[in-house]
């Protein structure tokens, strides 16, 4: 994602991810890449008009999910990328499902490197919720999100 960026060239930077999920594997002892959800870079602006709301969409409203997200925003200053790691965790969820994905969190993040943002997701309403990732982002300083106004 967004540790390779630069490193890229044209081509290999088209298939960058900006979003993945990551879920339990089968036997639930270990955490996956889930197959098929994620958000490819070149799709952004193309068949995904809002990254924000297509994530939400992916997520699924019964269990838990881990997931990165490469963030573009903009402050009044600069333009940002940054990665946010977000944990997925509905009410609806088994408490099993909750407890272990609580307990791997700490793991997980110091897994994955560029992390730079946290965030607990419970709602649907709140996974979509551009003000609430901003905030994560750079509170007030943030203007823009993804290309649109926060």
């Amino acid at each position: 994602m967004k540790a390779q960026r630069d490193k890229e060239g044209e081509d290999e930077n088209s298939k960058r991810k900006k979003v993945v999920l990551f879920c339990l594997s089968e036997d639930k002892k270990s955490i996956v890449l889930e197959e098929g959800q994620e958000i490819l870079q070149e799709d952004v602006g193309n068949t995904v008009k809002d990254p924000l709301l297509h994530f939400a969409k992916m997520l699924p409203p019964n269990d838990c999910r881990y997931a990165l997200y490469d963030a573009t925003y903009h402050t009044r200053r600069v333009k940002r990328k940054d990665l946010v790691f977000i944990f997925w965790a509905p009410e609806g969820a088994p408490l099993e499902s909750r407890m272990i994905y609580s307990r791997s969190r700490v793991v997980m993040k110091k897994k994955l490197a560029g992390i730079r943002h946290e965030w607990e997701v419970n709602s649907l309403e709140d996974a979509q919720d551009r003000r609430a990732l901003a905030r994560k982002l750079g509170g007030r300083a943030v203007v823009s999100l993804e290309g649109s106004p926060v």
